[in-house]
């Protein structure tokens, strides 16, 4: 038999394959590999991460963690990422693990979180949400006719723009809409200066007011808002620090879109009256008011992305459930059934059956964690699934306290989004501190 020696292209070919299959491996484990995760003190933890390369793990503090591999311990030394490393808390704080590839690719820094065990008491109350906006929210510029017939826009020619916040006139803090339209019917025409944030940045503009020839007073040519309320669901509550976690997602102004700047905001006593049933197309929605006249259940002191956040009222403690659960990592959760706690009818909370069907470790800290279903016929045929007032119903699996309810799918009510109840937690924690050290 002739041997025939390999032509040039195809040793090419052969390692153009070698190439991409590894840079796609590659590839794939940096995106696999969490940026960060959490245990609890005292506890093991073993992760697979399913991967063949063989990696350096150095960590930046060698007290907080110890990692194993098949009881071996491994110190600053060389991996397996595919056989499964157990992870052993040794106190609390938090360790950066540098990883690379044969200890010279980088590929991933891992923070481990490690935080004390905890039970929290999980509610499903609806709850009546108040929020007073540090200073007046700009919802939209319109313009007017100006005594000459003109049409004109005083706020946009000073670069004011649709969901910028105005904080400060004539180096006077704004409380209200009042403050502004006292300080426009004194101006007499005279140049104002205006400071407004816009993100996280604040800028300095002024502004000549011109008086409406509609309404005979000086205006600048916007909507505002300073306050907002609504219904929502208390997700849990934490007997030892009195710290409370709602909704699952921020307060956002209807329209702009812009998550409202908290001054001061309470949570209040809620009925509810009746339910709009979600269809395809057409979100739902619990219909109820709010009880003014009692005593609030607590104050707001963060009003963030993940959630709202704050102190109950000691007084308030009577008024929900004392039963404590246990609450799980994400790294806990798992596709399968589930429960939701959830107040509909206004009387009493209630749990229905769902389905966590994804868990996307891409959005572990946002409101968009887990996708779940609804699976429950009673809740089903009350309310067709997820309705608006939902949003921070509790989602509880295997005794667990896993995550709240945030968002419906618009275009499938019997489905929706939860974020996981670390991450409530964590923004808890954060309000709590900021309010003690504030005092």
């Amino acid at each position: 038999m002739k041997y025939i020696k390999p032509t040039k292209n195809k040793i090419i070919i052969f390692l153009l394959t070698c190439f991409f299959v590894l840079s796609f491996t590659y590839i794939r484990t940096m995106f696999m590999l969490p940026s960060q995760i959490t245990l609890f003190d005292n506890q093991e933890y073993i992760y697979d991460f399913k991967s063949p390369f063989l990696v350096d793990i150095k960590a930046d503090n060698n007290d907080i963690l110890i990692f194993e591999s098949q009881d071996t311990k491994v110190i600053n030394g060389y991996y397996k990422l595919s056989d499964p490393i157990m992870f052993k808390p040794q106190k609390l704080g938090s360790v950066n693990l540098n990883m690379r590839l044969l200890g010279i690719i980088p590929l991933k820094t891992m923070q481990v979180d490690v935080v004390p065990y905890r039970e929290v008491v999980a509610c499903g109350n609806t709850i009546g949400v108040k929020i007073k906006a540090e200073g007046v929210l700009v919802i939209a510029l319109s313009d007017f006719e100006s005594n000459d017939g003109k049409k004109v826009l005083p706020a946009r020619d000073a670069g004011i723009r649709s969901g910028d916040v105005i904080v400060e006139i004539n180096k006077t803090p704004v409380d209200g809409i009042h403050d502004l339209i006292s300080y426009l019917e004194n101006s007499k025409g005279e140049k104002i200066n205006i400071k407004y944030k816009r993100d996280s940045n604040y800028h300095n503009t002024k502004i000549i007011p011109i008086m409406s020839g509609d309404s005979g007073k000086y205006q600048l040519g916007m909507w505002l808002r300073d306050s907002t309320a609504g219904i929502g669901t208390l997700t849990f509550y934490d007997p030892k620090s009195g710290g409370f976690g709602a909704l699952g997602h921020g307060i956002t102004d209807i329209d702009t879109g812009i998550l409202m700047p908290l001054e001061k905001g309470e949570i209040i006593e809620s009925s509810i009256l009746a339910v709009k049933k979600g269809v395809q197309g057409d979100p739902g929605e619990l219909k109820g008011i709010l009880i003014e006249d009692r005593d609030s259940l607590g104050i707001i002191n963060s009003n963030c992305d993940q959630g709202i956040y704050g102190t109950l009222n000691e007084n308030a403690h009577s008024n929900f459930s004392n039963k404590l659960y246990p609450i799980a990592l994400k790294n806990q959760v798992k596709v399968g059934s589930a429960l939701i706690m959830s107040n509909i009818d206004g009387k009493s909370v209630e749990k229905y059956d769902i389905e966590i069907q994804k868990i996307s470790t891409r959005n572990i800290n946002g409101s968009k964690g887990m996708i779940i279903k609804v699976t429950d016929e009673r809740l089903l045929d009350a309310t067709g699934g997820i309705v608006q007032g939902m949003s921070g119903s509790p989602i509880v699996q295997d005794g667990k306290l896993v995550g709240a309810v945030t968002h419906v799918l618009v275009n499938d009510p019997t489905k929706g989004y939860g974020i996981f109840i670390e991450w409530m937690i964590k923004n808890m924690d954060i309000s709590t501190r900021s309010v003690k050290k504030a005092s």
